[in-house]
């Protein structure tokens, strides 16, 4: 869990009664939707958010069974959700394929229940699909990094898509609206650092 920054948020929580109450919007005519849990979602959405093709990157929580989970259940892992994010694409632009590759480039996937400085099963990873072909193109993708011979193993669940619950308003675009503190928190947490250490010459 990011140390300082989620015992602040934590306690904003409560004392506000934060509660996610919103349910998973309509995909736009024309587009796409796809699920991937990485770590913080913050970090999940910015990287994405970069990609050309996708239109937004929305967090969220996946993979759980209580319904309308908050940040505080989530993160102290009484509900089994991980952190998501919910990538609205434009199919005409990039593949679901292409998503895929870029995600597996963005996060650490040697390691079980956790991502870089964050630890529980709230920041597993993982690859949600939605269709056999989605199932198809993710395992596939997967097995061609494990032939590869660059991991001994790969700890990034490949499983059906669960519901996908949208988190509190004050995490959407949290890069966007506190680039200071979220860069000292990415920074702090080794997340590029080790990326670059797990795909440099790729």
């Amino acid at each position: 869990m990011r140390p300082a920054l989620t015992t602040l948020l934590l306690a904003a929580g409560l004392m506000l009664g934060c509660t996610s109450k919103a349910q998973e919007r309509p995909v736009p005519p024309g587009m796409a939707a796809a699920f991937f849990a990485g770590g913080c979602f913050w970090c999940m959405e910015q990287d994405f958010e970069k990609l050309p093709g996708v239109i937004e990157a929305e967090s969220g929580y996946i993979g759980g069974s209580k319904a309308f989970p908050t940040y505080y259940e989530v993160a102290t892992g009484g509900t089994g959700h991980a952190e998501a994010v919910r990538v609205i694409y434009d199919p005409q632009k990039i593949g679901y394929r292409q998503l895929v590759d870029y995600f597996w480039r963005h996060i650490d996937p040697t390691v079980k229940d956790r991502q870089f400085c964050d630890k529980g099963t709230a920041y597993r990873s993982g690859i949600y699909w939605q269709s056999e072909a989605e199932r198809a193109i993710a395992e596939a993708s997967r097995d061609e990094l494990l032939r590869s011979g660059r991991f001994a193993r790969i700890e990034t669940e490949i499983v059906p898509a669960w519901k996908f619950w949208p988190a509190e308003d004050y995490h959407q675009d949290y890069y966007k609206k506190n680039p200071i503190r979220y860069s000292y928190y990415r920074f702090a947490c080794g997340r590029d650092a080790r990326v670059e250490e797990l795909w440099a010459g790729k």
